[in-house]
C-alpha cells in the first residue's frame, strides 16, 4: 500500500463512519511518519482500523469498504475494521500518534501509530509476518533498540511474555 492509498482510506473510512479521526493501527500505520517507508514494509492490503470517538463503527467501514468488497476488487486495497483493544501497546501511545490530513483525505485524519509502538504490538503479537516487519523496520533503521526498550518497560504484559519481546528486540538488533 502506498501513501496515497491510505489517503484515500481514510477518506472513504470517514465518510463511512460519519468521523473525522480514524485511529490506523496496523502495519501499514508506517506511512504516516514514513511516507516513503521501504516496499517490504508496503506489502498488506488491509488497513487496520477504527473510528476514534465510535469505534463500534468499524464493522460498518469493514462492510462498506472490507475485504472482497467492491471497494477491494476496485482498488486492490482495502479496510480491516478492528477494536482499541487489537493490538497491545505502551502507555501514552495516544500522545504520539501521527496525523495524516491533507487536501487528498477530504477534510478526514487518519491518526497512525508512531513506528516504535508499532512494533512494539508486532512483537507482542509475534506471527512471522509482524516479526518480519519488525526486522525490517530495524534493518532500514526506522526503529531505534533504545527507544524499544523502553517503550516495552511501558506496556502491560505478563513478565513471561515481556522476556520474549525482549528477546525479539534484540535478535532484531545484533550488536556489531
Amino acid at each position: 500500500m502506498k501513501r496515497s492509498e491510505l489517503e484515500h482510506l481514510i477518506r472513504a473510512a470517514g465518510r463511512i463512519a460519519g468521523e473525522r479521526e480514524l485511529v490506523i493501527i496496523g502495519s501499514q500505520a508506517v506511512l504516516g511518519q514514513f511516507p516513503d517507508a521501504p516496499p517490504a514494509l508496503l506489502v498488506s492490503m488491509e488497513c487496520d482500523l477504527y473510528p476514534r470517538e465510535n469505534p463500534e463503527l468499524a464493522d460498518k467501514v469493514e462492510g462498506a469498504i472490507g475485504e472482497a468488497s467492491k471497494f477491494h476488487k476496485q482498488f486492490g486495497y482495502y479496510a480491516q475494521g478492528v477494536a482499541p483493544d487489537t493490538a497491545t501497546l505502551p502507555r501514552g501511545w495516544q500522545r504520539r500518534l501521527v496525523r495524516v490530513e491533507n487536501a487528498n483525505t477530504g477534510g478526514y485524519a487518519g491518526l497512525c501509530l508512531e513506528v516504535h509502538d508499532l512494533a512494539i504490538s508486532k512483537y507482542v503479537a509475534g506471527r512471522e509476518k509482524d516479526l518480519e516487519f519488525t526486522r525490517e523496520l530495524a534493518r532500514h533503521g526506522l526503529t531505534e533498540k533504545k527507544t524499544l526498550r523502553a517503550r516495552l518497560a511501558a506496556t502491560k504484559l505478563d513478565a513471561a511474555i515481556a522476556r520474549v519481546v525482549r528477546g525479539r528486540i534484540e535478535r532484531d538488533f545484533p550488536e556489531g
